[in-house]
């Protein structure tokens, strides 16, 4: 028979403190949220008296319907999917062809390539000449106001090139040994072959975008093109585009107080629902990525 070894006692115990450490961070992570949430189904006098912790208090829909009920809310969230979506297309287009170019160590001109793109971390045009930009090229009011100047993250960029480089490079030699071409290769060889570090990246651009409210509240002028966040910003100000928050702009004093738990987490309920299916891809995605520099 194999015998099997028992842990040790000082093994026993870091268990038994991990446990406990982790629990505590659970705990301390998990409350905001369900603080947030109970906030968003309670009465403005209970939360103005700090009431609530982790159950509603005076429970209160009136928010919930006031948004609801606003079919300029439907059409501003439907904008934000439609431009998470494109915006998270381009964008991994682009980061994956870039970070696939910079991971081949033969290529000419390879140093230049990926010190233009680590200098964009630290230095940018400015507000004024990314508007002035974007306005001369006519992409105000469209989507690629949005997608195309957020289109790299210079940190997923090196994420992604040093997941390539990890890549055995055998693999890509008998690729061409069978007649694949440079795009064949890469969609047929190692795309399939980094379902991890995409997967993270998707759940990256996508978050990012999802949240982005700056970007459309600078180069959208018309509030049916605005998304949800920029919407739900401006029902918390209590500020109007267009008339976009008329009808709840009547009832918004009824609500003040718990209005910013209902932001929370209509923009947040789409994201937490999605990120369970790629959560497991996340860890191994970017520590796969971190193995070289």
């Amino acid at each position: 028979m194999v015998s099997v070894e028992r842990p040790t006692r000082g093994y026993r115990v870091f268990q038994r403190v991990n446990g406990v450490i982790l629990t505590l961070v659970v705990v301390v992570t998990l409350y905001p949220f369900v603080n947030i949430v109970a906030r968003s189904f309670s009465g403005e006098r209970q939360i103005r008296a700090g009431d609530v912790t982790l159950w509603p208090r005076g429970f209160n829909l009136t928010t919930y319907r006031i948004v609801f009920e606003d079919s300029m809310f439907w059409r501003n969230y439907g904008n934000t999917v439609f431009y998470t979506v494109v915006s998270t297309v381009v964008a991994m287009v682009l980061t994956t062809c870039y970070a696939y170019v910079l991971s081949k160590k033969h290529l000419r001109g390879r140093g230049l390539l990926v010190g233009v793109a680590v200098f964009t971390m630290f230095f940018t045009g400015g507000l004024i000449p990314n508007y002035v930009l974007v306005t001369s090229l006519g992409l105000k009011n469209s989507v690629w106001a949005i997608a195309l100047p957020n289109a790299i993250s210079v940190f997923n960029l090196l994420v992604m090139k040093a997941f390539f480089e990890s890549l055995p490079g055998d693999l890509e030699e008998a690729a061409q040994l069978d007649g694949l071409s440079t795009y064949g290769i890469l969609l047929r060889i190692v795309l399939p072959l980094s379902k991890a570090v995409v997967a993270t990246m998707v759940l990256f651009y996508s978050v990012s975008f999802w949240n982005s409210w700056f970007s459309a509240f600078l180069y959208m002028d018309r509030s049916e093109l605005m998304p949800a966040t920029v919407y739900l910003r401006n029902l918390i100000s209590g500020a109007t585009t267009g008339g976009n928050a008329g009808a709840a702009d009547a009832q918004l004093s009824q609500v003040g107080a718990n209005i910013q738990a209902v932001t929370i987490v209509l923009t947040s309920l789409p994201i937490l629902c999605v990120y369970p299916f790629v959560q497991r891809y996340f860890v191994s995605g970017v520590m796969l990525g971190a193995v070289k520099g």
